[in-house]
């Protein structure tokens, strides 16, 4: 078995380590196309478009979501509620239905799914699940225009139900109609700030993915000399420069990396004449 070769001094080791977490972080952070079920990034045109729905805007604090817990759209006998990012909550005004044991049963009726739907048959009010938010994707309204906004579908067993956030940057107006598509298939769109991209970046501008992992590894380093710091001012006594951790190895980096980027100048032999005629040897 042939002996390990050295191993590098712990500052060394410590930067491989940072270097090895800040990959993880910036890779995990530029995986392009996803994000949560309220996230969305894609690229078009040389263009990045990222969609937070449930972010915070200067005018709406939960983003997308409604802040009574829901949203309520009637039409002639029907009753459409729905939430978008999150299950419904109901403080006030509950479903009341029958068939609501796919979301959250009769006593909680309408707590435990993402979209619900009360039709009247023969007189009574029956409830069916629509959507849930274990079951949802973004997509684009426009797959040509990302600017236009994003679509939020929601699945159950039969039904499905498509919310579509049309970017308006001054506006929200909450939905006053819906369609009803083929068996059990609803649709309704309303404006909202939260249906525009948040951030658009040219390609080729910016650091992209590298700017991340570049931040991430000074973060890291800066946390480790602060923590190192005050642990060797506080709990060792060293109240110098010297309190800083690996300090000789911080002071002969640059040296270091000089020496890896900028080859050792050798020794060159070369021949000249002398007077003579004959060829001797200068050393530089």
């Amino acid at each position: 078995m042939p002996a390990p070769g050295p191993r590098p001094p712990p500052p060394v080791r410590l930067l491989l380590i940072l270097f090895a977490v800040a990959c993880s972080c910036g890779l995990a952070g530029a995986g392009g196309g996803g994000g949560g079920s309220c996230e969305l990034s894609v690229t078009r045109g040389g263009a990045l478009y990222s969609f937070a729905l449930a972010a915070p805007t200067p005018a709406h604090r939960h983003g997308v979501l409604s802040e009574d817990g829901f949203y309520k759209v009637a039409v002639n006998d029907s009753i459409l509620w729905f939430q978008l990012c999150d299950e419904m909550v109901f403080n006030f005004d509950p479903p009341m239905c029958l068939n609501c044991e796919d979301c959250g049963g009769p006593l909680r009726c309408g707590t435990q799914c993402g979209a619900l739907v009360s039709n009247n048959v023969g007189g009574y009010d029956v409830c069916t699940t629509i959507g849930s938010l274990s079951d949802s994707h973004l997509s684009l309204i426009d797959e040509s225009n990302p600017q236009k906004g994003v679509v939020v579908k929601m699945f159950s067993t039969k039904c499905s139900i498509s919310v579509s956030v049309i970017c308006d940057s001054t506006v929200a107006q909450v939905p006053d109609k819906f369609v009803v598509s083929g068996r059990c298939d609803y649709a309704t769109t309303f404006k909202h700030p939260s249906g525009c991209a948040r951030s658009i970046s040219a390609s080729g501008s910016g650091w992209g993915w590298f700017g991340t992992l570049f931040k991430t590894i000074l973060s890291l380093l800066g946390g480790y000399i602060l923590i190192g710091a005050v642990y060797r001012y506080y709990f060792l006594g060293i109240h110098s420069v010297e309190a800083i951790p690996n300090l000789d190895f911080w002071i002969g980096l640059p040296q270091r990396i000089k020496t890896m980027f900028v080859p050792a100048t050798r020794n060159h032999v070369n021949y000249n004449r002398d007077g003579l005629g004959a060829y001797v040897s200068v050393s530089h």
